[in-house]
């Protein structure tokens, strides 16, 4: 189950990155430059792997027994610029401390 937190913190690296990219890149690409396909591409891509954080945050929620505070943390660091890699500190001492 070890596994479980570790794929946690690389979807939250992953999605951490293309909500990044998704912010300075695409959306200037479409509003600046006419480009409004990088924010299809882009915004596509950045919804699944917000899922995909979502899904794997209620499962290390479940599985390493962490309370609801816990989850609304993992939530707000999703939502907010650089939120996942500020927490990846916290998370990675947690996987780490973790006996399962």
């Amino acid at each position: 189950m070890k596994k479980t937190f570790s794929w946690f913190r690389k979807i939250a690296f992953a999605e951490g990155v293309s909500f990044l990219i998704l912010l300075l890149i695409a959306m200037p690409l479409k509003y600046f430059a006419g480009m409004p396909m990088a924010v299809t591409v882009v915004g596509g891509l950045h919804g699944v792997l917000f899922v995909a954080f979502a899904v794997y945050a209620w499962e290390v929620k479940t599985s390493y027994k962490k309370d609801l505070r816990w989850l609304m943390k993992a939530g707000l660091a999703s939502l907010l610029p650089f939120g996942t890699f500020y927490m990846d500190r916290e998370w990675k001492k947690e996987e780490a401390a973790a006996t399962i």
